[in-house]
């Protein structure tokens, strides 16, 4: 069945791309942002508050910020004053992040449709619609009740975000393809299968696109004909498939491809062969977020053990660990001398690149007041506050509204001519100066 995505727009106005107008920087998903973020706690230039948490990442393009949230809208924001110009209304919720090339913006929703927009006049120009759009399910899922029904995972929080280069658009879909359309029409250029939901954003380099599926196989495709080229397989979870599938978006640096995955590895791989170069396990914890890779280092954090590692890019040996003290999805950026980076307990924090030292620590308003104390004094999850109420699944959905009530940071930073911009998830975009 297709689904197709009802369009609703206001106002627009032409927004050039730039190197920052997609998912973590660029293409290759590299994290880098030139400049310099706030090297010092920095004050709220503003803050504008969507209608539900915001998962995915902003991006900018010529003085607007985009940034989607899971109330079903995309907003374009002035950079300079906070103010909405246009949103753009989708039939489910957002939870990717936009690409802005050549004057069109394109993003992917639940219903699981790639939909391109004229930024120029505001006008849809083309709507790709996939075969279907689901969470990853299985059975027995994390170990939770009842073992024979099939759980949808709630910690499958984001949809894949696309990727624009060589005249396509490149995405994954939780109908388990990965697909390529052209970036003026809208038509399919090729399609390859995966054995499960592919919800990790594509990064493309020197021909090739690489990218993760829930199969827990990252795939190396020809970006023109969508041929496979490799297949790297990481570890596998039949029983309660708990360690087991890619989240984490690769990033390609310098002829090594470097992926996170839920088995609790951190992977570097041979972008030209597939051949392990060597991986680092996270103690049962999974790597969610994408990581940044600048200078010989790899930025990266975890789940259970709430750690930003900082990796050496040719050997995998640890350089530091900071203690974020709740879990990280975020996917790390980095600016200047800092790298930036939030957790579930509603904090971003700047970290020295070089030393692993706090520079300062955000918290968003949510978490200040937490209303259901679901933080503790120091900064750690209160596990009091996550008590089981239905012992089943469910417990999951519950955890999520919990971290919402704090404003989570599941989003990536991004840095912009000095300022910083990221979602929570009670419904803001942060901009910090």
């Amino acid at each position: 069945m297709r689904n197709v995505v009802p369009i609703c727009l206001a106002l627009a106005a032409a927004a050039p791309a730039a190197a920052q107008s997609t998912f973590h920087g660029n293409v290759a998903r590299t994290g880098v942002y030139e400049g310099s973020g706030p090297a010092k706690a920095p004050a709220t230039k503003w803050a504008f508050k969507t209608g539900g948490p915001i998962v995915g990442s902003p991006v900018v393009a010529a003085g607007v910020v985009y940034v989607a949230s899971l109330d079903t809208y995309l907003y374009a924001i002035e950079r300079d004053t906070g103010k909405e110009k246009w949103r753009f209304k989708s039939r489910m919720p957002i939870a990717s992040t936009p690409a802005i090339g050549d004057e069109l913006l394109y993003f992917v929703s639940s219903t699981g449709a790639l939909a391109a927009i004229e930024i120029a006049t505001g006008q849809p120009k083309w709507v790709f619609a996939a075969e279907y759009e689901k969470k990853f399910e299985a059975k027995n899922l994390h170990g939770y009740p009842p073992a024979a029904q099939s759980i949808p995972d709630a910690w499958d929080v984001f949809i894949s975000s696309p990727a624009i280069a060589n005249g396509k658009v490149y995405f994954g879909s939780g109908d388990g393809n990965v697909y390529a359309v052209d970036a003026k029409t809208g038509l399919l250029q090729w399609k390859f299968p995966t054995k499960d939901v592919v919800h990790a954003s594509p990064a493309v380099a020197g021909g090739t696109v690489y990218v993760g599926s829930w199969d827990s196989a990252l795939y190396a495709l020809d970006a023109e004909t969508g041929q496979l080229r490799w297949t790297f397989e990481a570890g596998q979870d039949p029983a309660i498939h708990n360690q087991v599938g890619f989240q984490s978006s690769p990033a390609v640096v310098d002829g090594t491809v470097y992926v996170g995955c839920r088995d609790a590895h951190v992977y570097a791989i041979d972008a030209a062969t597939g051949r392990k170069k060597w991986d680092y396990p996270t103690s049962k914890s999974w790597v969610i977020g994408t990581p940044a890779v600048r200078d010989g280092t790899v930025y990266v954090g975890t789940s259970d053990t709430a750690r930003v590692m900082a990796l050496d890019a040719k050997t995998g040996r640890l350089k530091f660990n900071f203690s974020a003290k709740a879990y990280v999805f975020s996917s790390a950026a980095i600016a200047g001398k800092l790298v930036y980076v939030g957790n579930h307990a509603g904090r971003l924090f700047a970290i020295d690149a070089k030393t692993g030292e706090l520079a300062w620590e955000f918290k968003t308003d949510a978490a200040k007041r937490d209303p259901f104390k679901v933080v503790a004094d120091d900064g750690s999850l209160n596990q009091q506050a996550f008590a089981p109420l239905f012992n089943d699944f469910q417990d999951m959905y519950l955890d999520f509204s919990r971290y919402a009530s704090v404003g989570a940071i599941m989003s990536s930073p991004v840095v912009d001519s000095g300022v910083l911009f990221v979602g929570s998830m009670d419904g803001n975009l942060h901009a910090l100066e």
